[in-house]
């Protein structure tokens, strides 16, 4: 196989691919056997029928147009890894030659596809002296009193109350959507926080002040359904309303919720679970620091094209200025960001071992309820996966590299959440990194 590449614009290539016939032989030959199989002809019996009848029969291009489909898209593929493309979305492929479909067998399959593509770029140094700022660890006691407040939330009732609701409240309610008198969505007895922001833009507002036994209308884009993205009158019946009570923050709640018998112990425990919090913190603010560290260093070009899709998808076209931009810059920071691991996992030879996909597809069945061949179904899937896997990855070992300090200058100790080394994979447990980093791997 030959390929060539010709830059079109500096974000868009065209590849052109040359495959001799020699390289088509064996595909030619299963391709025969396959028809061989399927037909019936006078005089052969099914399976043996010689490819000189097929082509008599069918033609030769029918052939060469099944091996055809069977072979562009791996050559396709080889072409950009030898050629060192990184495309950005699917190619548009124009076959322009193909094998002889008469005569002696012979020729070559000639096909060009044009496609987005990021330019090479320089990845900017980093090493021992590369400082990385993060916020200090110093715990309050405003992250204590947090602490306590989830902890009495997780046993928290709920009360019914006659006041008027207020953000905090639950509200049981019944909701219809209708769209130009018609309905189109709807749900009953549904328990909703007010001022969680969870189901429908305006519906905070409209439930504030409401009692049960009132009824609220407003207007709102669904967020989900065949109608998703489209201005709808909503009704919401409210069905009951409730505040939530916490418990008593005593001994008697210490010895319910924890192996403390006092709160005092309680609230020393609180404190070092709200430590470890910050150190946790810390590392995420690291591994997102470095990577602003680096894109500021960097210039990543994007095809445009590839934006605007993502963008499509993102924001509906009526969407004010301000969240298209918005959503823009986003797209474009988490392409600059994957690329830019992709790049770093590069020079550092970041691998992603068998162990590594194991206990990722464990951790996704077990949190996601995820059937473990789901995340493998395909070859595709699985190079995805292994992708983010290694982003991830090389996140973490570009952190050993670097020094990362706190606000007061202090030396940031981050190996709790960096997990065993690379170079001693060998030695330690295969995918430890990787079971020590979830939080690293979550944002990839």
């Amino acid at each position: 196989m030959k390929s060539t590449v010709e830059t079109l614009e500096p974000t868009k290539v065209r590849l052109t691919v040359e495959v001799p016939y020699e390289e088509l032989e064996s595909e030619m030959t299963k391709a025969y056997k396959d028809i061989a199989g399927q037909v019936s002809i006078p005089g052969f019996r099914k399976g043996h029928v010689p490819p000189r009848v097929i082509d008599r029969r069918f033609g030769r291009a029918a052939v060469i147009e099944q091996v055809v489909n069977e072979v562009l898209p791996g050559h396709y593929s080889d072409a950009v890894a030898q050629n060192e493309l990184r495309p950005m979305s699917q190619p548009e492929v124009e076959v322009t030659e193909i094998p002889n479909t008469t005569g002696e067998p012979g020729g070559q399959l000639v096909f060009t596809a044009e496609v987005p593509v990021v330019p090479d770029f320089e990845l900017p140094e980093f090493d021992e002296n590369t400082v990385i700022t993060v916020d200090t660890a110093e715990v309050t006691d405003e992250d204590v009193q947090k602490e306590l407040d989830e902890l009495r939330g997780r046993f928290a009732t709920l009360k019914t109350i006659t006041r008027k609701a207020k953000t905090g409240d639950f509200a049981t309610i019944d909701m219809v959507a209708t769209i130009d008198g018609e309905e189109v969505d709807s749900v009953s007895d549904v328990s909703y926080e007010i001022g969680s922001g969870n189901m429908l833009d305006g519906q905070d507002k409209a439930l504030r002040g409401t009692k049960a036994g009132e009824e609220v209308e407003f207007t709102a884009k669904l967020k989900g359904g065949d109608h998703e993205g489209e201005e709808a009158d909503i009704k919401i019946t409210v069905k009951a309303m409730k505040m939530r009570e916490l418990p008593e923050a005593d001994d008697d709640f210490a010895q319910m919720v924890s192996e403390f018998d006092t709160m005092d112990e309680l609230m020393e425990d609180l404190r070092k679970q709200a430590a470890t919090s910050k150190t946790s913190q810390q590392a995420l603010q690291a591994r997102d620091n470095l990577v602003e560290h680096l894109l500021e260093k960097t210039e990543i070009l994007l095809p445009e094209s590839v934006i605007e899709h993502e963008l499509s998808h993102r924001v509906s076209e009526d969407a004010k200025p301000k969240e298209k931009k918005e959503a823009r810059a986003q797209i474009e920071r988490d392409y600059r960001s994957e690329l830019l691991s992709e790049a770093i996992a590069k020079k550092l030879d970041v691998q992603v071992s068998q162990q590594e996909l194991i206990d990722y597809a464990i951790q996704m069945s077990q949190n996601f309820g995820m059937d473990i061949n789901q995340l493998f179904s395909s070859s595709q899937q699985m190079a995805s996966v292994v992708a983010d896997l290694g982003r991830a990855k090389a996140l973490i070992e570009a952190l050993r590299v670097v020094k990362v300090q706190d606000a007061d200058g202090n030396d940031v100790d981050l190996s709790a959440f960096l997990g065993e080394a690379a170079a001693e994979a060998d030695e330690a447990p295969e995918g430890h990194a990787g079971e020590e980093s979830d939080e690293a791997a979550s944002a990839q």
